[in-house]
C-alpha cells in the first residue's frame, strides 16, 4: 500500500503543530514527524488531503504562513523513510526506545527495540514518551494488560519487561498489529499477543491495567468499554490529547467510575492516570 506524505511548514510554528497533529489524526492519518518548521504527516495514498486540510486550523483561526508539499512514498520504500528519520529516544534514565541499527552501549535504562514501518509509538512523540514514563512510575505493573491502539507494540513491550503476565495489544490497523507482534518477537516478549481489530475484540476478562494512547474523540468513544474492563482498583493510562484537555477528560472519565490520580504534560500534551472505583 502506497502511503501519502504532506510535509506542512508553519510560521509560527508553535503551538499550531501540535494542533495540527491532534486534527489530522481525528481525520484519518495516522503517523507524523515533527521537523524543525512544522510537522510530516503520513496516511493512506487515498486520503484526500485537500479536503481534510480544509477542515484544519489552516482554514479556521491559523494566523500566519503555511506551506502544503505532498508526495506518495511507495510501501516498500516507507523504512527506508522511517531509517533516514528515527533517532534514539530516552524517556529520562527509565528507557531507550531504539531501531535496530542503533548502538546500545550507553543507552540508559530499558533497551526497547522497535522496528517502527508505518505503525505509531516509536517514542518519538511526546503522548508515548509519557506514556512510557508512566509505566515506569507505576507502584507495581498488573499480571493482565491491555494496551489499545498498540500502534509499535511499544508499550506492550515494556509492560512486560515490568512483569506483565499477559498483555493484550489491539490495533484497528492490519500493519500495526503485525509490527507491534514483529516488534515483540524483537525484543524477546513471549506474553504480548496482538490483535488486529478494535474494541470488539476485548475479551470479557477483567484487566488490572488498560493503556490507550490515542486521541480525544476516540477515547471519549471506548471510556465505557474501559471502565467496564477494568477491574476495581484497576489502574488506566490515557494519552493522545492537549493539556488543555485534561479537565474535560477527567470529569468525563469520573462518570464511568474512574477517578483520576496522577497527570503527566510534556509540551502541550497530556498524559493521566486513573484508578478504578470500587
Amino acid at each position: 500500500m502506497d502511503t501519502l506524505e504532506v510535509q506542512i511548514t508553519l510560521n509560527p510554528k508553535s503551538p499550531w503543530n501540535e494542533i495540527l497533529v491532534a486534527e489530522l489524526a481525528d481525520l484519518g492519518f495516522d503517523s507524523f514527524v515533527e521537523t524543525d518548521n512544522g510537522v510530516t504527516a503520513y496516511g493512506d495514498a487515498g486520503l484526500d488531503h485537500q479536503s481534510i486540510l480544509e477542515q484544519t486550523s489552516l482554514h479556521n483561526g491559523f494566523e500566519g504562513s503555511y506551506k502544503i508539499e505532498t508526495k506518495i512514498i511507495p510501501h516498500q520504500n516507507w523504512n527506508a523513510q522511517w531509517e533516514a528519520d528515527f533517532q534514539p529516544v530516552y524517556v529520562e534514565n527509565y528507557a531507550s526506545i531504539l531501531a535496530p541499527f542503533h548502538d546500545t552501549d550507553n543507552a540508559p535504562g530499558l533497551i526497547v527495540t522497535i522496528q517502527p514501518k508505518m505503525s505509531f509509538g516509536t517514542g518519538h512523540h511526546q503522548t508515548t514518551w509519557m506514556m512510557t514514563k508512566a509505566l515506569f512510575e507505576l507502584d507495581k505493573i498488573a499480571p493482565n494488560v491491555l494496551d489499545m491502539g498498540t500502534g509499535t507494540g511499544v508499550l506492550a513491550i515494556v509492560a512486560e519487561k515490568l512483569g506483565a503476565e499477559h498483555v493484550l495489544a489491539v490495533d484497528i490497523e492490519e500493519w500495526s498489529a503485525e509490527n507491534a507482534a514483529e516488534n515483540a518477537q524483537l525484543n524477546n516478549c513471549t506474553k504480548v499477543e496482538t490483535v488486529w481489530g478494535d474494541v470488539d475484540k476485548i475479551p470479557s476478562e477483567p484487566f488490572g491495567l488498560i493503556l490507550a494512547n490515542i486521541n480525544k474523540n476516540v477515547l471519549k468513544a471506548q471510556m465505557p468499554v474501559y471502565s467496564r474492563n477494568l477491574e476495581p482498583n484497576g489502574t488506566l493510562l490515557l494519552s493522545g490529547f492537549f493539556e488543555t484537555d485534561i479537565k474535560e477528560m477527567e470529569t468525563f472519565c469520573r462518570e464511568y467510575d474512574l477517578i483520576p490520580v496522577k497527570r503527566f504534560q510534556k509540551d502541550e500534551w497530556a498524559a493521566i492516570q486513573l484508578r478504578k472505583s470500587n
